[in-house]
């Protein structure tokens, strides 16, 4: 597939608890280390960890510096490989202007939510990637807040599986929605 280079970012604020209240969530090794290798075999150009919390983006970058110099970069270059993806920044709009300014214009972040009912599908949103640079924006805890919705920028359709139940992991909807948008053949079905 033909597409301009696209970005995703984890974000851990503003997101929302389960009752709704504004909140910020803790990084999570797993979902670092996870989605930048699910990121990086799907083609991903760049994976933003979104946190204000000055002590969060230092572990981040303590986690990033094992792997590219540390006994971690000797012991499986591959992790690093895909760690190298990894910006840390303090807010979704310092991710949209770093990564605008790596591509030499506006990216257009597209939301995720569980929620979200009638959302951008995902044959559309493949074609928005020919024209577009995209960040995928995901989101921790319960999901984004409310106020980034307010901005009127598009909405990726909610995965849906085959039960009522609908709360996955972020590291693993990241890796469907991934799939969906950019595995080798997707969308010729």
């Amino acid at each position: 597939m033909n597409r301009l280079p696209f970005a995703i970012a984890l974000v851990h604020r503003p997101v929302v608890d389960r009752r709704g209240d504004l909140v910020t969530t803790a990084v999570t090794n797993l979902d670092v280390h996870d989605i930048a290798r699910t990121a990086r075999t799907y083609g991903v150009d760049r994976f933003y960890i979104v946190t204000p919390v000055q002590e969060q983006l230092t572990l981040v970058e303590r986690i990033l510096d094992h792997w590219h110099q540390g006994h971690g970069a000797e012991y499986n270059p591959h992790r690093g490989e895909a760690l190298g993806l990894v910006r840390v920044t303090a807010s979704l709009q310092d991710a949209l202007a770093d990564w605008g300014q790596e591509v030499g214009m506006e990216p257009l972040p597209v939301l995720t939510g569980a929620k979200a009912r009638d959302g951008l599908s995902y044959g559309a949103c493949r074609e928005l990637l020919k024209t577009r640079h995209l960040m995928l924006v995901l989101g921790t805890g319960w999901g984004l807040a409310p106020s980034l919705f307010a901005n009127g920028w598009p909405v990726l359709e909610s995965i849906r599986g085959s039960s009522d139940y609908n709360h996955l992991p972020v590291r693993a909807a990241a890796a469907i929605m991934l799939d969906r948008l950019l595995a080798a053949g997707a969308g010729e079905k």
